[in-house]
């Protein structure tokens, strides 16, 4: 005589919770995702399903919107469901082996318009703290930096003769980032004034206005008030900075490789949300296609 689907999901749970020891919010996922299984099979007799009928159910689940990542989640469960009742319940096979997840689709990260760029790095140099933000906000957009990069940087990263910034990125690793006119003139400013506040054992490029390292936070939050002050109705973030840098670039130059270097992208998939374009000559890219990169004619 065939268990009931509910008596074996109820052991199924047992085993998880009690054998494997697993963590109650882990339960609670795998019980969803089991009762999601039971609900939309409605057989009888769970060794009667085949691998069509899982595929249908899947189908099904991602017409109504769940995401690539959240099938795969699902489907997982279930396998390890099947994969139980073959040990312990004596079932002859796994319907839910060889089944590919429909792949979710990457959204081009939200980023501002050139024209919203130009607008938000507007700025009147009227005090210490408006060069000081101007100097980081440029240098965001100009060089594609991320929030931890950009606090950690010090003067001296800054090759003037160069043009370029010596970034520390992730997992360690120090890449080197061209850096536009426009951000080279405006961190220029700041240097001058950073020596009226900075505390003598401190070493970071941007203070705050007590003459120490700037935090994350007071970043983030300087960057949302001059968005707001300049009339850019959107939440306005350093890593949109860093989506721009990156939007703008590939609609000019069409070119991925370069785009993924200045980035600190270990792996071109990590470009690729932006789009798909092949590659050119990297610093004939952010020379040509920059728009705050270009030099006065």
């Amino acid at each position: 005589m065939n268990e009931h689907p509910d008596s074996l999901a109820a052991a199924f749970i047992h085993y998880l919770t009690n054998e494997r020891r697993l963590s109650p919010l882990t339960i609670e996922s795998y019980t969803r995702d089991i009762r999601l299984l039971l609900r939309h099979l409605d057989q009888g007799d769970l060794q009667q399903v085949q691998l069509p009928h899982i595929r249908l159910v899947i189908v099904q689940l991602h017409s109504k919107g769940l995401s690539g990542r959240s099938l795969s989640r699902i489907l997982s469960t279930w396998r390890s469901f099947y994969k139980y009742l073959i040990h312990r319940h004596r079932f002859q096979h796994n319907p839910c082996i060889g089944i590919r997840v429909p792949k979710s689709s990457h959204k081009l990260p939200n980023a501002l318009s050139p024209d919203e760029a130009t607008q938000l790095l507007q700025f009147s140099i009227d005090s210490l703290l408006a060069a000081r933000d101007s100097a980081m906000f440029e240098l965001f957009y100009s060089s594609g930096l991320r929030l931890a990069e950009l606090t950690q940087l010090k003067p001296g990263d800054v090759d003037f003769a160069e043009e370029t910034v010596r970034v520390m990125g992730k997992g360690g690793k120090a890449r080197i980032v061209p850096v536009g006119k426009f951000a080279l003139e405006a961190l220029t400013r700041w240097l001058e004034r950073r020596s009226q506040i900075v505390k003598s054992d401190v070493t970071a490029l941007f203070l705050s206005q007590r003459g120490t390292a700037i935090s994350m936070r007071t970043v983030s939050h300087r960057l949302k008030e001059r968005a707001q002050r300049q009339g850019i109705h959107q939440n306005v973030h350093p890593h949109i900075l860093r989506h721009s840098f990156a939007s703008h670039l590939l609609q000019s130059s069409g070119d991925l490789r370069a785009v993924q270097e200045l980035l600190g992208h270990a792996h071109i998939t990590s470009t690729q949300v932006y789009t798909h374009l092949d590659f050119q000559h990297l610093t004939k890219v952010y020379d040509t296609a920059h728009p705050r990169a270009k030099k006065k004619s």
